[in-house]
């Protein structure tokens, strides 16, 4: 059975490479320039930029120990997920286990909970999020988690917006880092003093996010001709919140140095206009969580 299907596969593929052949004969170019920007070859890179990459992975991804049980390499809580967005608390929560984290908790709606559940068996998914007790049913979670991923799949219903705030006033009395995106970035626009000079929130705002929070937040879209001055400026005004502002290079600032650059070419400096390479003031070192 392996055999025919391994037969099976051979057959499709070189059925695929006979169409493609076939249509760049009658076609030519354009569709030549088509597949090219579809798989593009891209550059090699240097040794030095593969060791530089190999160590920013390093510092992110928490090392193996002998002595270590399952939760010391990180327990994460994603808040969001509704029956319309299931997908995306789903890859946040994944994501962080591919990274190295040991436990991902999703808090999502009853509804949408079965579906998240059902992508993998190692999500451990609470369908409290539209109960009348969620900021108390998270709440007790809160000590068990050592981040929390505010936003992914959470949509704008008024009830859940409402839990949601509650969850992030007890996640910051407790000092829990958090990181809030998509809709998360919505509900802070709308009121800012959530997240107001609370040091430990990363902002991941995308081009339309960015310039929503800058209308809210300053009272004028800012010139996205300049983002590093922008993202400085939105941080500061944030009292120094983590600003990363996505895109084909992400703009990073805590509001006291930066902003700093990333680049898929880790040999490209990041710099601020007009100045020196600069540094995000935080350490992109993640702290080993802690032994309890």
């Amino acid at each position: 059975m392996a055999t025919r299907a391994g037969a099976g596969a051979a057959v499709a593929g070189a059925a695929v490479v006979a169409v493609l052949s076939a249509a760049l004969v009658l076609y030519g170019p354009p569709l030549d320039a088509v597949l090219n920007r579809a798989f593009p070859l891209h550059t090699a890179r240097s040794v030095t930029d593969m060791e530089a990459a190999l160590q920013l992975v390093r510092n992110v991804v928490p090392p193996l120990a002998a002595w270590q049980h399952k939760g010391q390499a990180g327990r994460i809580g994603v808040v969001g997920g509704c029956p319309e967005y299931t997908g995306a608390p789903y890859f946040a929560a994944i994501s962080a286990l591919k990274v190295g984290a040991d436990l991902s908790h999703v808090f999502s709606t009853q509804d949408a909970a079965p579906v998240i559940k059902s992508y993998s068996p190692e999500l451990i998914v609470h369908p409290v999020l539209d109960s009348p007790s969620a900021v108390q049913d998270v709440e007790k979670w809160l000590p068990r988690l050592h981040a929390l991923v505010v936003g992914p799949g959470l949509g704008r219903d008024d009830a859940l917006l409402e839990n949601v705030k509650g969850i992030l006033e007890a996640s910051k009395a407790r000092g829990i880092p958090i990181v809030i995106d998509a809709d998360g970035l919505w509900l802070v626009a709308q009121q800012p003093a959530l997240i107001q000079g609370y040091q430990k929130a990363v902002l991941t705002p995308n081009h339309m996010e960015f310039s929503r929070l800058a209308e809210a937040v300053l009272g004028d879209a800012l010139d996205g001709r300049d983002r590093c001055r922008a993202v400085l400026s939105l941080s500061r005004a944030l009292g120094n919140v983590t600003v990363v502002q996505k895109g084909e290079q992400d703009v990073i600032s805590d509001g006291e140095q930066g902003p700093a650059r990333s680049s898929w070419l880790p040999s490209v400096p990041a710099r601020s206009p007009g100045s020196a390479p600069a540094k995000p003031s935080r350490s992109t070192a993640a702290p080993p969580p802690p032994r309890t």
